[in-house]
């Protein structure tokens, strides 16, 4: 779609270059939302893409994904063997459903910061541990951890003019085993549901986080794989406090079931493992 009431477009090729953030400004990274409806309040474009930061780094300490990384490029990841969550990036990317021209495009960066419920990009950050680097406007960067990221439907951590530069994911919590499941109202539809779990096989140590049936990412964690009814009652209080998401792709009760059925499936499959 024409941003007919865009005035200008800034391409940086250093930080040194992006301009002071003021009203009307919006990053630009992939565009497949920017794009895609009227908005009509935006006077400027300021296109990270420019800046060509490395879609990825797979390093000692873990994986690095730029803002700017696109689904399509985190195909490209040739991970350590022994780094088994990344079983779960492969769906998480699918759940963003979209052609391969969408997936050429939009951006892990942009489905965070977009802070939809059914982001996949933001359960998978938030059940691998990730931190979110952040650039300011004055030069300083910041850390946020990216269970804490998103606020709420649209809603994010970031300041205004702020910037998310990359997010890492520890080597630790990549070495977990991890299970993702999904329910829509349709096989293409959107996600009313997205659970991921992790297990430390180490610890024992059980983690399940839940999107898209909720306004935000929830993180639960466990010593070690708990009860069905314990992990049913700490998801209950959990999602109590932010409320079940309801939109047209599914209702907040749908929602709630999926969640406590898919829950089990992931705690008993761990479960048995353990």
């Amino acid at each position: 779609m024409d941003l007919n009431a865009v005035e200008q477009v800034i391409a940086p090729s250093v930080r040194a270059e992006l301009p002071p953030w003021r009203a009307g400004d919006a990053f630009l990274a992939g565009g497949t939302w920017l794009f895609s409806e009227p908005q009509p309040e935006l006077r400027r474009l300021v296109d990270l893409a420019a800046l060509r930061w490395p879609p990825f780094a797979v390093t000692p300490e873990g994986l690095i994904l730029s803002a700017t990384c696109t689904l399509a490029e985190l195909d490209r990841i040739e991970a350590p063997a022994d780094w088994r969550a990344m079983s779960v990036i492969a769906p998480c990317r699918a759940a963003l459903v979209g052609s391969f021209k969408v997936w050429a495009q939009a951006t892990v960066g942009g489905n965070l910061c977009l802070a939809l419920p059914a982001a996949p990009m933001a359960a998978l950050a938030a059940a691998l541990d990730g931190d979110c680097r952040v650039w300011a406007p004055d030069g300083a960067e910041r850390t946020i951890p990216a269970r804490a990221f998103i606020l709420g439907p649209r809603r994010t951590a970031l300041s205004e003019g702020e910037a998310l530069r990359e997010i890492r994911f520890p080597v630790q919590a990549l070495k977990r085993r991890a299970a993702l499941r999904r329910a829509s109202l349709s096989p293409l539809g959107r996600s009313a549901a997205l659970l991921i779990g992790t297990l430390d096989e180490t610890s024992g140590a059980f983690a399940l986080t839940v999107a898209a049936a909720t306004p935000r990412p929830l993180r639960l964690d466990f010593a070690r794989v708990p009860a069905a009814l314990d992990l049913r009652e700490a998801l209950e209080g959990a999602a109590e406090a932010v409320g079940w998401h309801g939109d047209v792709h599914g209702a907040p009760a749908w929602r709630r079931h999926m969640t406590l059925l898919l829950a089990e499936e992931i705690r008993a499959g761990f479960g048995a493992a353990a």
